[in-house]
């Protein structure tokens, strides 16, 4: 079955650090972007980090020198490591992959999302 299974959410107080893994199923192969997205209530999904398969990193500004986003291809899995954290960064996270199950055609999975809560 294809899924992606997030871990590493959870209650933080300001300036601490969490680390996030999410892991793709092996029905998905040849895996091009692994990423980070998060989305506040009311507000669009945004981007947080991204890896490409040859090490490639995106990042949004807001996160640029705190966060650092990694993957292990031979576990499927990309990980986020977030330092110095700030109550702006509550927000459910959700993990996102783009890869192959059949057929050609990359597709885009997501996964269920995982709540990070930064608060004292």
């Amino acid at each position: 079955q294809v899924q992606l299974v997030e871990s590493g959410g959870g209650l933080v107080q300001p300036g601490g650090s969490l680390r996030l893994s999410c892991t793709a199923s092996r029905g998905i192969f040849s895996i091009n972007v692994m990423g980070w997205y998060r989305q506040a209530p009311g507000k669009e999904r945004e981007l947080v980090a991204r890896i490409t398969s040859d090490g490639r990193t995106n990042y949004a500004d807001s996160v640029k020198g705190r966060f650092t986003v990694s993957r292990d291809n031979a576990k499927n899995t990309v990980f986020l490591q977030m330092n110095s954290l700030k109550s702006e960064d509550t927000d459910v996270y959700y993990c996102k992959v783009q890869g192959l199950v059949r057929g050609p055609e990359y597709n885009i999975y997501w996964g269920k999302g995982t709540l990070v809560t930064v608060s004292s």
